[in-house]
């Protein structure tokens, strides 16, 4: 992509824009684009296919950019960059646009960089099961790509089949499988970066576990959400496949949150190093997949209609008759403990797909419910389900019953990540103010973070400090000017008043 230079002036102006409550007004020192700008040529500028572009997943924010670039390498990214940093021409990073939190779509007229023709696999050492892709490259087809290798990707979300890798550690995604294969934070063992104005840090030259010479700058921009940087490669440690996986659902005894931690806390006793997943699912979240997405709950009507709460359990093992036995004691010592009403082990491909379907399509099943309020926290165990209850009180204190279709809660015990979501038919001021600040003022007080993995984007960023101490909050947009010293990269998100 060739970018022509211009002699575009600086036209000041700026406009008001409500985004779910937030009143953002243009940064006026903003260039606006002209056709002098670009050339026709892996671009696009017609409204219907900007469309997919400007909003988000959710269908919650929308931007109004002219203009969306498809690099295919670094160098094009980096010319591109340099040009707008001359220009000062803010730009939106984008890759799956798969994010929850407006990070990934324009504010205003942001020009759109997508990552999607970044898509080339660059290496895979097998030595050193060490994997260098461009940034571009989808999670599923890296994972299938990996497999042919006896290989697994570290990080498995729901998302995986439209999610880019480099999108996943801008926001140092936590997904499926953390509580296995640990964080991105230990698993990137090198990025490439474009910075604003066009300069290309590279780490993906050494790509080795072990290597502590000077500061260790790629940790920066894992998690950034485009705010330093622009990822365009990523060096990725791929754990070895499993040669045995396998599935269990249990439905849990009893009503109270506390039974679904004392079966956490079970499974990690008797299934220990081969635990690489424990996933939460509420009435509500089982009951929203069957009616929105034809998904039947496998166990009994007897069985449901007692049920509260449902546990998906998985291994991975190199020795399958080893993790059965281990799946047995854990199931007697659920049954010992009077845990759980039923369980199921998938016994098949398609059974296990279908018990995984039905974690991973709740966020799917929702949006058909009309609007929905998304939230991603991260809490105590002990505390974790006691905001979904509060919060279905303060709606029922405050005669907010029929203004919402559902209130649930599900997400990834092991790394006590709570997804809290509240439908309603349409957008809704009344639920808004219900759920916040009240919702992170909770979480303050009972020593959780806003935001678990999705991270602050446009949504989140006014309420950092529920979170983060002006100190931390002072140091990042000290790094942001650093990097980004016209804050052109992403403005409007993640920090407050940039």
């Amino acid at each position: 992509m060739n970018i022509l230079k211009s002699r575009c002036k600086i036209r000041k102006f700026s406009f008001l824009i409500q985004t779910r409550n937030l009143a953002l007004k243009r940064f006026p020192n903003y260039s606006i684009l002209t056709d002098k700008d670009y050339r026709k040529n892996r671009c696009l500028d017609d409204v219907n296919s900007l469309d997919s572009y400007n909003e988000d997943w959710l269908k919650s924010c929308k931007g109004n950019s002219k203009l969306v670039l498809l690099p295919k390498t670094t160098l094009e990214l980096s010319e591109i960059l340099k040009y707008c940093y001359a220009k000062n021409l803010a730009i939106c990073p984008q890759g799956g646009n798969t994010g929850l939190v407006g990070g990934s779509v324009p504010v205003f007229d942001e020009i759109i960089i997508s990552t999607r023709l970044m898509n080339q696999i660059i290496k895979l050492d097998e030595e050193s099961s060490i994997l260098s892709c461009q940034s571009g490259c989808i999670l599923q087809n890296l994972d299938d790509y990996v497999s042919q290798r006896s290989l697994i990707m570290p990080l498995d979300l729901g998302a995986k089949g439209s999610c880019h890798i480099g999108g996943n550690v801008s926001t140092n995604a936590g997904g499926l499988r953390l509580l296995r294969y640990g964080s991105l934070k230990g698993n990137v063992l090198g990025l490439e970066v474009v910075l604003s104005n066009g300069e290309i840090l590279n780490s993906m030259n050494v790509p080795l576990r072990k290597d502590n010479t000077g500061f260790d700058t790629k940790q920066i921009f894992i998690g950034s959400e485009g705010q330093l940087g622009f990822i365009s490669g990523v060096s990725i440690l791929c754990p070895p496949r499993p040669r045995a996986a396998n599935l269990i659902l249990v439905a849990c005894n009893g009503k109270s949150f506390q039974n679904v931690i004392q079966i956490f806390k079970t499974a990690k006793l008797e299934l220990n190093e081969i635990l690489s997943a424990f996933e939460f699912m509420d009435r509500e979240s089982m009951r929203a997949v069957k009616e929105n997405s034809n998904l039947e709950n496998p166990f009994s009507i007897e069985v449901s209609e007692k049920c509260d709460f449902y546990c998906l359990v998985e291994t991975h093992s190199s020795d399958e008759e080893s993790a059965l036995r281990k799946i047995e004691n854990f199931y007697s010592k659920l049954s010992e403990k009077d845990l759980g009403l039923d369980c199921i082990v998938a016994e098949n491909k398609t059974q296990f797909s279908y018990i995984w379907s039905l974690r991973e399509r709740i966020a799917e099943s929702l949006t058909k419910d009309g609007h929905n309020y998304k939230y991603d926290i991260s809490l105590p165990l002990n505390k974790m389900y006691d905001l979904v209850i509060d919060i279905r009180k303060r709606f029922s204190e405050n005669d907010a019953k029929n203004y919402f279709r559902r209130c649930i809660g599900y997400g990834h015990l092991g790394d006590s990540n709570l997804h809290l979501n509240v439908t309603s038919e349409k957008y809704d001021e009344k639920i808004f103010k219900l759920l916040e600040p009240f919702l992170y003022e909770w979480t303050m007080k009972n020593n959780g973070s806003i935001s678990a993995e999705h991270g602050l984007g446009l949504k989140k960023k006014n309420y950092i400090y529920y979170s983060k101490t002006k100190e931390n909050v002072e140091y990042m947009r000290k790094l942001k000017k650093l990097f980004d010293p016209k804050l052109l990269l992403n403005p409007y998100k993640t920090l407050p008043d940039f």
